[in-house]
């Protein structure tokens, strides 16, 4: 029988000493602080997991349609503290370890972040996961196991060093290991070419090779604590089919060796591609993690179903990007395969269970792959690409008679040198439903990226705006902000983010406004802190905090942003201008291992501290500091206390953006393009609210069709671009390292400036002048950061959620 736990503050204080105890082995007596972590969590999990139990009593009762959320990334950062706040147990949590002696809060450091994403796109996904359960959707999550998840990134002499990180290093008290439901993953092997009893072709894949995935799963537990749904995450493990005849030969250092390549499969979240094995060990992670997904979700479907009439109705699976775009082609393989479904029932159901969610226009990160590795790693896929991709062009061809170019571009296969299977094409001509993730993106999707589709299937494209989590973004990372806004407002909010609306009133009251001020300002001071821990640098609290805190790459410009640092510089330097107001300018942000320029701009802003930080005559009026090792946790701190949120790409190159909502949503102002959701911001909080600048897309697209822009033309006609690009060409930033940051000015000047830094510049510095004189009128300031949190509901996740299960998933 069940028995119910015990809420009070002597029942939960009975049960962490319990786990202490009898689930870790410890003398009471002889504990540490640091020992009751995994007690506490352990206590917590009891929670969820009676949540999880009765959760699925209730969907299999009311035979709920289930929603499946593929994603190579979950960047869920810590759980404790999310998970203390949606059971709405923290405060009793807290008492409980407060008569131990114990301050939650330390407790909760003690805590890794789960480094199982990249960036945004696997932030977004846990968004999606919180908000899913929140709203009671049966929605689940499906990804890879990693080992060594994103790098730890430190700094040594202003360079970026990447070192492992382990994140099971001690076990994850939060995991719940389901080693009674592994999937086999067949891999390589050959095509036999038979015939069937009816006489028709039947292909038989043989002498494939064998990884087993062992499901691990992660509780979700919504606001309120009625529903737990769970992430299932995938570690790949040898199987002993695998491994046995080679043992019986007597050669056992092979057979060793293969069980570690098998194992490899989820060791490392994206493995450099940059060489051919590295490229087949990708491949294989992205199969690895559809299969796995595909078979428990059939698996899981056939448990309350004899038939799979009801399939799509009664599933539903989300592609995030095209990493797991194979799904399209691992479903048509097992219902035709395995199930013995005729081809056009097989696609049917396909289609109508999948959807793929684009998240990029850059050429270079929609995924093609060689045939030739298809062929070696899954060539029973390969046969199924080549019949959807006839079908596919008979579709055209009937549509578009003679139209041999489009049936070019449209083709699941690029042709070429080596003939490449486009996944983004696959995965729109194997889904339903194809959306992009702001207004911008998705329009370009339609006119831009792959007109044609959108011309043939119209009704499959739409827009679902990204959104982030209230319960992570402010509840949680913003205590003292959201507490204020409760106090003033009600807790609504928190499962109602239209419900901000109620501060506008408040927007001018100097009482609210004083208040509101203040909670930055301590904010401020905790980011302080952390910045002298991190990089021994002391920074101002009473300076605006001007952050630009994302993945480092060229098209997000941190460059533009190096610009304009230089440029003020250089007014105080040589000039003897003291600026309106002091500034603190913060970066933090991981480049890719293989990334040279984006690690060379990390390189940068560290030699700019160095130079600026210890210039008497700059003095408090600005400091640069780089943050080591940005992460989930480490967000939580720099967001809250941020004055302006520097959103500067290249109008066109960001899908959405997310760090844009999570700053505005906190209080921060805006300086940003035209571009991704920062458009739809400045519809929300009102261009009076926002500093927008920059080219618009189709000025952006003008140049690049007429080839009339010329860096050197800029270069050589505005005197502050030249004085700002000379510093890279004659040192002034690397004087003991000659030449080190020529690459920048060949860049730009001689490399044709991809991203448009010049012509945004000056417009740049104008909007940052605004910044200055609106900082100065601290009342102004303040009404205009109210008024930016005010007006964000639009941007929570559960809105985005819900517009999915309506218009996608078919669940509300």
């Amino acid at each position: 029988m069940d028995q119910p736990l015990n809420n009070t503050k002597t029942g939960l204080a009975t049960s962490i000493l319990w786990h202490l105890k009898y689930s870790l082995g410890k003398d009471i007596a002889k504990a540490t602080k640091r020992d009751y972590f995994e007690p506490l969590c352990m206590t917590v999990r009891d929670h969820l997991i009676a949540g999880m139990i009765e959760t699925e009593r209730r969907y299999v009762q009311e035979d709920r349609k289930r929603v499946y959320y593929l994603s190579m990334e979950f960047l869920i950062g810590r759980s404790l503290g999310n998970n203390l706040l949606n059971l709405q147990l923290y405060e009793a949590f807290q008492d409980a370890l407060a008569e131990q002696g114990l301050d939650i809060e330390e407790l909760r450091e003690e805590e890794r972040d789960a480094p199982l994403g990249n960036g945004g796109l696997g932030r977004l996904a846990a968004c999606f996961l919180d908000s899913m359960a929140t709203l009671g959707i049966a929605g689940f999550g499906y990804g890879l196991h990693y080992e060594y998840g994103l790098f730890k990134q430190e700094i040594e002499d202003g360079y970026q060093k990447e070192k492992p990180d382990f994140w099971p290093s001690r076990q994850d008290p939060w995991e719940i290991e389901r080693a009674d439901e592994a999937c086999v993953v067949p891999l390589y092997g050959r095509i036999e070419h038979g015939i069937d009893r009816q006489g028709l072709y039947n292909p038989m894949w043989l002498d494939w090779q064998v990884i087993v995935g062992v499901p691990y799963d992660m509780p979700i537990v919504g606001y309120g604590g009625t529903t737990v749904n769970y992430l299932r995450l995938y570690a790949a493990r040898a199987s002993s089919e695998f491994s046995t005849e080679i043992f019986n030969d007597g050669d056992y250092f092979r057979a060793v060796e293969e069980k570690i390549a098998a194992e490899t499969v989820s060791k490392v979240l994206y493995p450099a591609d940059t060489f051919a094995a590295g490229r087949e060990l990708r491949l294989i992670q992205e199969y690895f993690l559809v299969a796995c997904a595909v078979r428990d979700v059939v698996r899981r479907y056939l448990r309350t179903h004899t038939t799979f009439d009801a399939f799509s109705e009664k599933t539903a699976m989300q592609m995030n990007d095209t990493h797991p775009a194979l799904t399209v082609v691992e479903l048509m393989r097992l219902f035709v395969d395995e199930y013995e479904l005729p081809w056009e029932r097989a696609w049917e159901l396909t289609v109508g269970t999948l959807g793929y969610t684009n998240h990029t226009l850059l050429s270079e990160a929609l995924e093609k792959w060689p045939v030739s590795l298809l062929e070696k790693v899954l060539p029973r896929h390969l046969q199924i690409i080549y019949e959807i991709n006839r079908r596919l062009l008979e579709e055209v061809k009937h549509r578009w008679p003679g139209d041999l170019d489009r049936m070019r571009r449209m083709s699941l296969i690029e042709e070429g040198p080596e003939k490449k299977v486009r996944m983004a094409h696959l995965a729109i001509t194997g889904s339903h439903a194809v959306n992009g993730v702001s207004a911008l993106h998705s329009e370009l999707i339609k006119k831009a990226l792959v007109p044609d589709f959108h011309e043939l299937w119209p009704e499959r494209f739409s827009n679902k705006t990204n959104g982030i989590t209230p319960r992570r973004w402010l509840l949680k990372a913003n205590p003292l902000l959201a507490g204020l806004i409760t106090r003033t407002i009600g807790a609504d909010w928190i499962t109602d983010l239209d419900c901000l609306r109620g501060l506008e009133p408040y927007a001018v009251d100097p009482v609210f406004q004083q208040e509101f001020m203040d909670v930055k300002k301590k904010n401020k001071e905790t980011l302080r802190e952390v910045v002298f821990a991190t990089t021994g640098i002391v920074i101002d609290a009473d300076t605006l905090f001007d952050v630009q805190a994302k993945r480092i790459h060229e098209y997000k410009r941190q460059l533009l942003k190096i610009l304009y640092i230089i440029h003020e510089y250089l007014l105080m330097t040589e000039d003897g201008l003291t600026p309106l107001i002091p500034r603190t300018h913060i970066f933090a942000g991981k480049a890719a291992p293989g990334y040279w320029q984006a690690k060379q701009i990390i390189k940068l802003i560290n030699s700019l501290g160095d130079v600026i930080n210890n210039d008497r005559r700059v003095g408090n009026m600005m400091k640069v500091v780089f943050i080591p090792d940005y992460r989930v946790s480490l967000a939580e701190k720099i967001i809250p206390a941020a004055d302006l949120s520097e959103q500067i790409s290249t109008a066109g190159t960001e899908a959405s953006g997310t760090g844009n909502m999570k700053f505005s949503l906190n209080g921060a102002l805006t300086i940003g393009t035209l571009d991704g959701a920062n458009i739809e911001i400045m519809e929300e909080v009102g261009e009076e609210n926002i500093h927008i600048f920059g080219l618009k897309i189709a000025e952006v697209e003008k140049y690049k069709q007429s080839g009339s822009y010329d860096p050197w033309e800029w270069y050589h006609h505005h005197d502050v671009i030249g004085r700002v690009m000379d510093t890279f060409r004659d040192d002034r930033f690397s004087p003991r390292e000659p030449g080190l940051f020529r690459w920048v000015f060949d860049r730009i000047l001689n490399e044709g400036d991809y991203y448009f830094h010049l012509p945004d510049f000056l417009h740049y510095i104008e909007s940052q002048g605004q910044v200055d004189r609106d900082y100065q009128d601290q009342s102004l300031w303040a009404r205009k950061a109210i008024l930016n949190v005010a007006r964000m509901g639009k941007f929570s996740s559960d809105r985005t959620i819900r517009e999915y299960g309506r218009d996608i998933w078919g669940v509300i």
